[in-house]
């Protein structure tokens, strides 16, 4: 699933190539992906991009006051291309969502691979006012969101750390892979309590939250969308490498499966050595 890094790289690269340019088509392909029909995405045609903006895991393209939001949800994506294919794509044929044509022959297709349809799109005046965008807690790079923000928004919190920081209405923009990364860099069991943190183990976890993050996004400026799965994985400790050496201690890296999802970590560096029961407690990443 791409997270915040890898959006915040796909806002920038969209916001060098669509800004200024006219969007000409936009062609839905899987009749699952609009979740808006008025305005139709045919309002978007014959507008010119303005910009670009990133909303937790949101995208939206701002064509002169009209937004064309997506969320890639887990098996979405977007792919660049230039020139786009000829000919209208045909329904049903392959991962195609949805198509849209610049003037200059160039564009973008949202694709989703598996049988689970989950990605979004959604065209609106107000990207603010979608309620997957309005229900998001702050964002984790924001400049507001600071040490005392954070111990707030833990305080009390009675859930699991891996549930807490993937919750997008406490902390928008962290998914599966990174939660496991900043508790693997704070070296923090993932079942600790939220609410239990000290107020130095607070600190410990937002330093490294912030760092995870900020040091994925410098790692995927400029780099382009076809090649951002591959960066994300390259600069992954613990998310994705069951059974292989933890980077800074050599132990094996654990998993623990759950329904639809799973989490990684290592025993030595974040629980004092003593494998994770794999109780496939669903609600954990809820």
């Amino acid at each position: 699933m791409p997270e915040l890094p890898e959006v915040e790289a796909l806002r920038e690269f969209l916001a060098a190539e669509l800004t200024g340019h006219e969007i000409v088509r936009v062609l839905p392909v899987a009749i699952s992906v609009l979740k808006t029909y008025d305005p139709p995405v045919t309002a978007l045609e014959g507008r010119a991009v303005t910009g670009v903006a990133r909303y937790g895991k949101f995208l939206a393209v701002d064509a002169g006051g009209l937004h064309l939001v997506t969320h890639l949800a887990r098996a979405g994506w977007l792919q660049w291309k230039d020139p786009l294919p000829s000919g209208a794509p045909r329904p049903g044929k392959g991962p195609l969502a949805l198509r849209v044509a610049l003037e200059t022959g160039a564009g973008f297709d949202l694709t989703e691979a598996g049988t689970q349809k989950r990605l979004a799109v959604y065209v609106t005046g107000d990207p603010a006012g979608l309620p997957g965008i309005a229900r998001l807690g702050p964002d984790p790079l924001a400049a507001d969101f600071t040490l005392e923000r954070f111990a707030g928004l833990l305080e009390g919190e009675r859930r699991r750390l891996k549930g807490a920081l993937r919750d997008q209405s406490l902390i928008a923009g962290i998914g599966n892979a990174y939660s496991d990364e900043i508790l693997h860099a704070a070296r923090m069991s993932p079942y600790k309590l939220a609410g239990s943190l000290s107020a130095a183990e607070t600190q410990h976890l937002y330093e490294a939250l912030r760092a995870t993050l900020t040091e994925a996004v410098e790692r995927s400026h400029g780099v382009a969308a076809a090649r951002l799965k591959s960066e994300k994985k390259s600069g992954l400790r613990v998310h994705g490498r069951a059974g292989l050496p933890c980077p800074v201690c050599g132990d094996a890296v654990r998993e623990v499966s759950f329904a639809d999802s799973s989490l990684q970590y290592c025993p030595t560096c974040q629980t004092g050595g003593r494998p994770l029961a794999d109780r496939r407690m669903s609600r954990l990443l809820k």
